[in-house]
């Protein structure tokens, strides 16, 4: 397994830490950040989200300089993404951060596409993440760690940025979905 590949395995180790500083109910107490407050605990997992997602730049940035991608990066690379994406939001919606009908829309979208790759893969096509998977995927995670660091910054001047980069990225997310299918319409027809 070469780095690239392990850095993404990283990531999938990343979600169970992210869970149990999300949802055990440590009470380490109250952190005050500019314009909000937030559990420590939460705090320290809201990090570990960020750092695991910061972990998809840094294996795409070794895979494409070092020649190194391969066929179970192009697989493991947007699997980690959504694993880690749709365990975020569902956290988020047991704590009553995000909607629940923008979570299951996104979430929804994560495993048709998923399921559209591995009937490509049994034709022998591996579909790569293109540049609007990519937005998605980034505008998921911007609003995710907005929401997860209680909108940050923008609670204080009474901007609802997370809510609104949530609203975002479930239109980029409903839009490479769209184009994902589009794209593969023939193959998807055409699959036995």
């Amino acid at each position: 397994m070469n780095l690239p590949n392990k850095i993404t395995v990283s990531r999938i180790l990343l979600i169970p830490v992210f869970l149990i500083f999300m949802l055990v109910p440590f009470r380490w107490g109250i952190i005050q950040l500019p314009g909000t407050e937030i559990e420590l605990s939460h705090l320290i997992g809201a990090l570990i989200f960020i750092i695991a997602a910061v972990t998809d730049w840094v294996d795409g940035y070794f895979a494409r300089k070092y020649e190194l991608v391969t066929t179970l990066g192009k697989f493991l690379d947007p699997l980690a993404d959504k694993l880690l994406v749709s365990a975020a939001l569902i956290v988020l919606v047991e704590m009553q951060l995000a909607p629940s009908w923008i979570v299951i829309i996104i979430i929804s979208r994560e495993f048709a596409v998923t399921g559209l790759r591995l009937v490509l893969a049994g034709s022998g096509e591996v579909v790569a993440a293109n540049m609007l998977g990519k937005i998605k995927t980034w505008t998921q995670i911007i609003a995710i760690s907005a929401l997860l660091l209680n909108n940050i910054f923008f609670d204080a001047i009474g901007i609802p940025f997370a809510l609104i980069a949530l609203w975002i990225a479930m239109f980029f997310t409903i839009w490479s979905g769209y184009e994902y299918f589009h794209k593969n319409r023939k193959a998807l027809l055409n699959s036995k």
